[in-house]
């Protein structure tokens, strides 16, 4: 799944000659700009904005777009990292 989304992501993007800004610092840089956006959602409320959807996409559409160009598979750094912190925190 996360393949065929990063396929479609790829090609939105590459219809509209938008690679030239996406290098590896400008997507790390957009992942922390949406995040923040995300963050705004739940500004002075404990429920979240109406848009928060929108948000969570925008931050997994850069997050994809970076492991793309960085030729990083997303799945296989996820387990990893699971592995590793099932190694460090033990139940």
């Amino acid at each position: 799944m996360l393949l065929e989304l990063t396929k479609e992501i790829v090609a939105f993007r590459d219809a509209r000659d938008w690679e030239q800004y996406h290098s590896p610092e400008n997507l790390a840089k957009s992942i922390c700009i949406e995040a923040a956006e995300l963050l705004e959602c739940f500004q002075w409320q404990s429920e979240a904005a109406p848009n928060v959807g929108d948000e969570i996409a925008d931050v997994a559409i850069y997050l994809l777009t970076l492991c793309y160009e960085m030729n990083l598979d997303l799945g296989e750094l996820i387990r990893a990292k699971v592995e590793k912190n099932e190694r460090k925190y033990p139940v």
